[in-house]
């Protein structure tokens, strides 16, 4: 029987990807998708990662975890602070410590109460915005200490890990994702329609324009 597969949802561009990318592979029915509550400034990326569930036909799930709220130090959930790029060799103040390891642990929890070991993740080393919790060194040491300390193989699947966003705009046309990326949020700012100035606007613009197709969420 072919396993199920979880997929880590955060609402942005790369998760709806990577949402569609588990359906492909794992076949409708058996996908779930998960979305944390993390004490995220942009309360809009639970909503539209709940429309995107919805739209794309998986059973959803969101998960308090308000942690990372209560450190703050960076410009996801400490309104406080502005979001900048990286300065140096510094890493962008948009970088929450340890958010990618928490998610995929609690991730793995949820899917072990299920019985799934397939676990989807949009992280990529590619253009990984200075998260060094995005790299692939990091999420194969957690994949190797999440099997042994739940005693069960999971596989943290990371199919965008190597793409340029260009390659993962081309891979969401080809998987049918595009009408998707209407429903998504990528702006660091909240604005939507996106603020087109924020590094993660700029990295989502460059890719599309670089792969000749239309971002559905401009052309909606």
């Amino acid at each position: 029987m072919t396993n199920r597969a979880l997929v880590v949802l955060s609402g942005g561009q790369d998760s709806t990807t990577c949402l569609y990318w588990a359906l492909d592979r794992f076949g409708a029915g058996r996908v779930e998708a998960l979305t944390f509550d993390y004490g995220q400034r942009h309360r809009i990326e639970l909503d539209c990662a709940g429309q995107i569930a919805k739209h794309a036909g998986v059973l959803h799930a969101t998960l308090p975890i308000d942690t990372f709220a209560a450190l703050g130090g960076n410009a996801l959930t400490d309104s406080g602070i502005a979001v900048e790029g990286a300065t140096g060799n510094d890493l962008p103040n948009t970088f929450v410590p340890g958010r990618n390891l928490i998610f995929l642990t609690f991730a793995a929890a949820f899917a072990w109460q299920r019985g799934i070991v397939d676990l989807v993740s949009g992280v990529a080393q590619t253009d990984y915005s200075g998260y060094p919790d995005c790299r692939r060194d990091t999420i194969d040491a957690l994949e190797q200490s999440l099997n042994l300390g739940m005693e069960r193989t999971f596989t943290l699947h990371t199919p965008l890990m190597n793409l340029s966003k260009k390659e993962t705009v081309e891979l969401a046309q080809d998987l049918g994702a595009l009408n998707a990326m209407a429903l998504t949020h990528t702006c660091y700012n909240g604005k939507r329609p996106p603020c087109g100035q924020c590094p993660a606007c700029q990295l989502r613009a460059n890719g599309f324009l670089e792969a000749g197709i239309a971002d559905p969420l401009i052309s909606a």
